[in-house]
């Protein structure tokens, strides 16, 4: 900004000195005071926005621990139900061991045979497949399964090879009798498995 006014005076001037315009007292007041006021907004402001963010992060704290807390359920339901399924084929695997380690004894054979029997006692006429070596046990032991009974007469007994030993496949006019071990060991199976 230029200033090109001339001035003119009367007399001479004596002893001048240029100095700024400076502020009145009044003014050096008013001043400090908006100072003040202006700080005192900031610090309001400032302790507002701080807020506004502890809160926005105090919720995106809680969505997150919300988020772990379901995430861990999810994962406790997902490994005891893996730990379950991983328990009943472990303990089927080891009755199926135990099942294959038992002894076929003419017991055996004939509780299998007595239990499957129970179960179409109304037919007639029985044809029940078992092991041949399951049968010679039979003959060899003269289980009472064998003799000549009205009830017995009913009964055939042949041998199939395709059976494994300590089971029986008991057929009848109304249906067929699966008492082989694999059999049950596979109705276990599916009774335990969720």
């Amino acid at each position: 900004m230029k200033w090109s006014e001339t001035i003119s005076f009367s007399r001479p001037l004596q002893a001048v000195s240029l100095s700024p315009p400076g502020p009145s007292v009044d003014m050096l007041a008013l001043l400090r005071d908006r100072e003040a006021q202006a700080y005192a907004r900031g610090l309001v402001d400032g302790e507002q926005r701080l807020g506004e963010q502890l809160i926005q992060q105090r919720n995106e704290l809680l969505e997150l621990h919300t988020g772990v807390l379901n995430s861990m359920r999810q994962a406790v339901e997902q490994v005891t139900h893996d730990a379950e399924t991983a328990l009943i084929e472990i303990a089927f695997t080891v009755a199926q061991k135990i099942v294959a380690e038992i002894p076929v004894s003419r017991e055996l054979v004939e509780a299998t045979i007595r239990s499957a029997l129970a179960v179409g006692e109304e037919a007639t006429e029985f044809f029940i497949h078992l092991h041949p070596e399951d049968l010679e046990l039979l003959q060899r032991h003269t289980s009472e399964l064998l003799s000549t009974s009205p009830r017995k007469q009913k009964m055939h007994f042949l041998p199939a090879p395709e059976i494994a030993r300590g089971g029986c496949l008991v057929r009848t006019q109304f249906g067929t009798v699966d008492a082989r071990r694999e059999s049950r060991l596979e109705r276990i199976r599916q009774t335990l498995t969720p």
